[in-house]
This record gives C-alpha cells, structure tokens and sequence, in this order.
C-alpha cells in the first residue's frame, strides 16, 4: 500500500494489467478497491467520480493512457502512435476542468513521440513515464505540505472545502498535506470540512480521512462558515484547485468562491494549495476556465430516498467556480509560496 493509514488511492500493478483504485463513490461506508484494465475503465472511472481530485486525476490518465496502448497489437511505429492520440484525445473528455488531466496526457504524448527503434520499447517508455508522474506527484505533495506549514501556526482552527488530502493524490495530498505534517509535528489543529454540497466530498471523504489519520475534524454544512469564522473558530482557510489561471484567479470545487469571500471579510487568510503542474499560464484569467456541468439529479436526487426538488423544477449544477484572485492570500505550490501580485510572480515558478 502506498498510504499509511489502511487505505490507498491508487497502485498501478502492470503484471495483472490494471490500475487498481479505491472506489470513492462508496465512502465512508464502504472500502472497496477496483481494477481498471481498460481506456473507457479509465474515462468511467474519472467520470464518476470514482477517482477525483487533480492530482490523483493526471496520474490515473497516464496509467490509462498506457494500459490502452499495451495492448495495441501493431508493430508500426506510425500506426502505433495514430491510436495512441486517439486514446490521449478520448481521455481527456473525461473532466474538462481539470488542468492536471491534460498536463499528464501532454506528457504521455511527448513520451510517444521519442525516438525508439520498436513498438516494444515505446511501450516501454510510456511505462516509465506514467510512473515517473505518479512518484512526481507524491514528492511535489510532500513539498506543498512543507510549503503550506510555514504558514500555520500550533493550535489553529482551519476549515477546508470538498476534498484535496490524500484520496485526491497518490499520497499526502494538496490542501490536507499541511494538516498532516502539522499533525505529525503535534501542531494539534482543530479541522472543520465543508460538506461540499451535492456530492458531499468534505462530509465523505475529507472528514473519513482526517477521522482515519486521528486529526480533530468537524463537518459543516455549507453555509455555515461565516458562523464559525465569527465565532473566532477560524484562523485560516486552506483549499486545492483544479486549475489555476495565470493571473492567479483559481477554479475549485463548487462553493469555494463563497467561502473565499466569506473569510475576506473576516479578515481570515485564504490559501490555494496545489502543484505547479495545475497552474496554466495559458489561461489568462479564470473567465477563460471552462466550467464542467454535471447532472441535475446530483442536487435533486442523489443521497435520498425520495426526490427532493418538485417534478419538473430544474436545477443548476455546475461542478466548479472560479475564485477571484482579489480574494486569495497566497497560493501555496511545489516550489513555493507565491503571494499576489500574481499574474507577475506566478510567471517566476517557471523562469
């Protein structure tokens, strides 16, 4: 296993051909592993929600990038990488916001590209380069946790938003990472999760693995942040992100934005925690993010025995918002704390 606490997110085992990932669908009621042997394994499984969370997302589209291409059955190089784009560009309908997602594909495509002397040994490559963002990400997860701490304080109360630990990347995780090492310090934070309204990722996932590593941690709902903030329960505010433009504005899950706002006004710090690879400095500002809608039944529907909303009443679901950069303190990466103005010193992590 490749957590510390009972529970990974995902392994690739190459001699069964499968990705084996915990199926988060199920949680915090059932533990459950699956294998996934094929590209559409792969696509169901990002798609459903199966496996989530940016970082977890690439390393997944890179092992199912390549147990697809394992089984091509042609020894013509050309023809071997005609499929495999097809493979790469069918993939990445999966979740459209998502940076990390096609950041892994790009890689996997620029690896398809080497020069080799057989298909064998492109497969080979490709191999190696799925695994080679899978043990960056755990290494760029334990940086981000160093990152995050030196910012924090022993005896804080923090609150976090849907889902960003360790069931959102291979190991650590993003947001949840300085939770973490602060827990193994004895920092002895006070944790509080968003449910994270409609798929309840905080109330799941986040709370059942901050429960499973013996960090305090107590579920809200939603709109109950600025109570808690008021009450000087808060200290800081600590988030993940799906992408982030280049002028710093940043794309999380639903909700997020509210929360942002909501600690502005208290006063209340509000850090962005991700990779470098989640930042697109191709996207100027968050209006050019593309925001992914899902189904109306995951608000009317979904957790209840009966329908919630009338009949016919229509519901609006989209999976993200943007939050403004005016509202985000710092955006903590891999390689450092970056502090606005943004658009000019996002621009440095990558001089």
């Amino acid at each position: 296993m490749s957590q510390t606490d009972g529970f990974f997110t995902l392994e690739m085992h190459d001699e069964r051909d499968a990705l084996v990932i915990l199926d988060q669908t199920l949680l915090p009621c059932e533990v459950k592993y699956i294998e996934l042997k094929t590209a559409e394994d792969v696509w169901w499984a990002i798609k459903k929600l199966q496996v989530r969370g940016a970082p977890a997302i690439g390393v997944s589209a890179g092992y199912g990038a390549y147990l697809a291409a394992k089984h091509f059955e042609t020894d013509d190089l050309s023809i071997f990488r005609a499929k495999f784009k097809e493979i790469r560009d069918y993939l990445s309908t999966s979740r459209p916001t998502a940076v990390n997602l096609f950041w892994a594909l790009d890689r996997m495509g620029r690896a398809a590209e080497r020069d080799v002397g057989s298909v064998a040994e492109l497969k080979k490559v490709l191999l190696d380069e799925a695994q080679a963002i899978n043990d960056e990400d755990i290494s760029m997860c334990k940086a981000m946790a160093e990152n995050g701490l030196s910012l924090l304080k022993p005896n804080m109360g923090l609150i976090t938003h849907c889902n960003a630990g360790k069931l959102a990347a291979v190991k650590y995780g993003t947001a949840l990472a300085p939770m973490y090492l602060g827990h193994e310090r004895g920092y002895n934070f006070k944790v509080f999760s968003d449910e994270t309204r409609p798929l309840l990722q905080g109330a799941r996932l986040t709370a059942w693995e901050l429960h499973q590593s013996g960090i305090d941690v107590t579920v809200l709902c939603d709109g109950m942040s600025s109570l808690v903030m008021k009450n000087g329960w808060v200290d800081a505010c600590l988030v993940g992100c799906d992408r982030v433009a280049a002028n710093g504005d940043a794309a999380n899950k639903i909700g997020t934005s509210n929360l942002a706002i909501v600690a502005k006004s208290f006063g209340i710090p509000f850090y962005v925690i991700g990779p470098t690879s989640t930042i697109d400095m191709n996207c100027p500002t968050g209006a050019d993010i593309r925001i992914e809608l899902r189904d109306e039944t995951e608000i009317s529907e979904m957790w209840y025995a009966k329908r919630m909303a009338p009949e016919g009443v229509k519901a609006y679901n989209p999976a993200f918002d943007v939050t403004d950069n005016k509202y985000i303190t710092a955006i903590v990466t891999d390689k450092g704390v970056v502090y606005p103005p943004f658009d000019v010193n996002l621009k440095k992590l990558f001089g």
